[in-house]
């Protein structure tokens, strides 16, 4: 599905899915050989948050994983196809992690800043681990080819997912009939942005708390007074009481 279709898509009711994958469950155990390879791909994300997915090496994975080189190879027949194999299980767990717990919370704000919250939560371990979005943007901006075109796409995936939620919640009457949604979604996209190269690379004190800082003016800006002021008497309510 291209982007195009995604941004289509968002512009009118659509289930609930991520990238117009529906969520699904009960998923058949994996034979022998999945197990390897999954065990080698879980090994692979925890080197390429902290060294890139350039640094990844049949060699240096052989070595972690206690396997000859043929024998890892022999899972995915080149370097290649383990990069995109680690962007592949790296989306599968941020949908996991930031996706599907916001679908719990109804249309409209309350879902946006699910996402948002969820995002952070994410964001806050990565800033010693690294992101795999961010850090392969990095390396892989200028190289056309099917590892950028992975990166790129599971990106999309999200960016897109995150506009819908922006989309939707203008549809409930969260937000101003005049907010532009493709402005909010861009400006919720660069305080993560803006968190990860203050947080992790200049270590400036208080990141996190800007950001936050940072979506509530987002969303004071956009947002329906009305109906933000009810959602906020509601949360603080519901807090009272536990």
């Amino acid at each position: 599905m291209s982007v195009t279709d995604l941004s289509a898509k968002a512009a009118r009711p659509s289930k609930d899915t991520l990238g117009g994958r529906e969520v699904q469950s009960g998923a058949p155990a994996m034979h022998k050989g999945q197990q390897t390879k999954a065990a080698i791909v879980d090994a692979a994300l925890g080197l390429a948050t902290q060294i890139g997915l350039e640094g990844l090496s049949i060699g240096a994975l052989a070595e972690v994983m206690h396997m000859s080189k043929s024998g890892v190879f022999a899972h995915f027949g080149s370097r290649e196809e383990l990069q995109i194999s680690v962007i592949r299980e790296y989306h599968t767990r941020f949908e996991e992690e930031v996706f599907y717990p916001a679908l719990r919370q109804p249309r409209g704000l309350p879902r946006l800043q699910a996402l948002f919250q969820n995002w952070m939560v994410r964001t806050s371990t990565e800033i010693d681990s690294g992101c795999l979005y961010i850090g392969g943007a990095v390396e892989f901006d200028d190289r056309p080819g099917p590892v950028r075109d992975a990166l790129a796409g599971s990106v999309q995936t999200w960016l897109a997912a995150m506009y819908r939620a922006v989309v939707q919640a203008k549809e409930t009457g969260h937000l101003r009939a005049d907010a532009e949604e493709h402005q909010m979604a861009f400006e919720i996209h660069g305080l993560i942005l803006a968190l990860h190269y203050e947080a992790r690379f200049l270590k400036t004190p208080g990141s996190m708390d800007r950001a936050n800082a940072g979506f509530a003016n987002i969303i004071k800006r956009y947002g329906n007074e009305a109906v933000v002021s009810s959602i906020a008497a509601r949360k603080s309510t519901k807090a009272s009481k536990e």
